[in-house]
């Protein structure tokens, strides 16, 4: 397992690298972006529940950066940490010990985003 990384950095990083590939590969980042869009919408879930899925799913997966952007979306809606935690428990029940490990760094996110 490599360090735990400073979000606020690496979010921004990646949305760099992002923001320069809508320059170069825009009908890829127009999808991209819809189905973001699409898959976070309000509807039989709130916006909350499902990025607090997506969350999860990142936890299991052990990515970083997803991480990153979706605690980051969690605290400006008002996510609190008793919630956070609730749905990191369940990544780990479905992850194992990789998703424990990552479930450490989903909580340095939301104190570095909510400090």
């Amino acid at each position: 397992m490599s360090a735990i990384p400073d979000y606020k950095e690496l979010t921004k990083a990646v949305a760099t690298k992002m923001n320069g590939l809508r320059q170069t590969q825009p009908d890829l980042m127009t999808a991209f972006s819809q189905l973001a869009a699409a898959g976070t919408q309000a509807g039989a879930l709130d916006k909350k529940t499902r990025e607090l899925v997506a969350l999860g799913i990142s936890v299991a997966c052990r990515c970083d950066d997803c991480i990153g952007f979706h605690v980051q979306t969690l605290v400006k809606l008002g996510t609190s940490r008793a919630e956070l935690e609730e749905v990191l428990a369940t990544a780990v029940y479905m992850g194992g010990g990789p998703s424990m490990m990552y479930a450490t760094h989903a909580i340095k996110a939301f104190e570095e985003f909510t400090a």
